[in-house]
This record gives C-alpha cells, sequence and structure tokens, in this order.
C-alpha cells in the first residue's frame, strides 16, 4: 500500500477534492501508476496561500501520519495563472521534509487544456503536465463543463 499526502492550490481552499481523490479511487491521471497498489491519503490541505504559508509544517505532518509522497494537485496548474511557487514547494518537500514530489493528481479536464493552451501560461511547466494531459479519454472524463457530466458520474 502506498500511502499518499495531497497539497492543494489555496486559490481553492474551499475545495471539496472531488476530482482529485476520483483520480485515486479510479487511479486515473497521476494515479494510474498504482493500478494494482492499494491507496491510502493520509493528508489533504491548502498550501496556506502565497508563497505557501503551511509548507513547513503540512507535509511534515503528513508524513508523521504515514505519507511516502506528496502530491502537489492538479490546480497547482489549473490556475490562472498557474502557480509561481511549484518548483519551490517541489524543492522545499523534497530537501526539507524528505519525501518525494509528483505534480498533478486528476487528468486535467480539457476545458482546462484549452483555456490555458490559448493563454499560452504553461510555458515553463511542461514536465509538470506531462502525467495529468497526456489522456484525452481522461480529459474528457474530467472536464465538468460537460452537460453529462454528473449523469458520466452515476455510470459507475
Amino acid at each position: 500500500m502506498v500511502k499518499v499526502g495531497i497539497m492543494i492550490c489555496d486559490r481553492n481552499r474551499k475545495c471539496t477534492g472531488n476530482k482529485c481523490f476520483r483520480s485515486v479511487i479510479e487511479r486515473d491521471g497521476a494515479f494510474r501508476k498504482y493500478k494494482d497498489e492499494p491507496v491510502e491519503v493520509v493528508g489533504w490541505m491548502a498550501c496556506g496561500g502565497c508563497p505557501g504559508e503551511r509548507l513547513e509544517f503540512a507535509p511534515a505532518d503528513m508524513k508523521k501520519y504515514g505519507a511516502e509522497v506528496i502530491y502537489l494537485a492538479s490546480c497547482y496548474l489549473a490556475g490562472y495563472p498557474p502557480c509561481p511557487y511549484i518548483k519551490d514547494h517541489k524543492t522545499y518537500i523534497e530537501n526539507y521534509v524528505g519525501l518525494p514530489v509528483v505534480i498533478g493528481t486528476h487528468p486535467m479536464p480539457q476545458n482546462y487544456i484549452d483555456t490555458h493552451e490559448k493563454a499560452g501560461d504553461w510555458e515553463g511547466c511542461e514536465e509538470y503536465l506531462k502525467e495529468i494531459t497526456n489522456d484525452p479519454e481522461g480529459a474528457h472524463k474530467y472536464d465538468s463543463t460537460r452537460p453529462d457530466y454528473t449523469e458520466s458520474l452515476k455510470k459507475k
């Protein structure tokens, strides 16, 4: 079993986590690699706002509860603009907390991909987008602007 902690961008601090938790349950996006392995989420917390107020204690706290890897949620990249502190957060957690960091959780919804491509604001984020933008089916599945999105949730 792998134990993970998920940190979200504070701009989304009221997020229910539905897409992140769905991706854990259905092994989508960055969680595809755990296809045949149980995953336990041991922590969920917002970063605390720019530049990362909770960065000093949240990942360490998740580590106390067994986290073996910290995921910086897809919202770090979905916001407008993407979080300017992604690299700093990753470096801090890896170097000071001692846990590996994966950037991205659920597949990036198609509506976000389209908007960011049009805005051109993902420049410099390409390495972080690999795991969550390389799945056209997932991009469609997680696009909550689709008229049939809520119906698709019931088809399990």
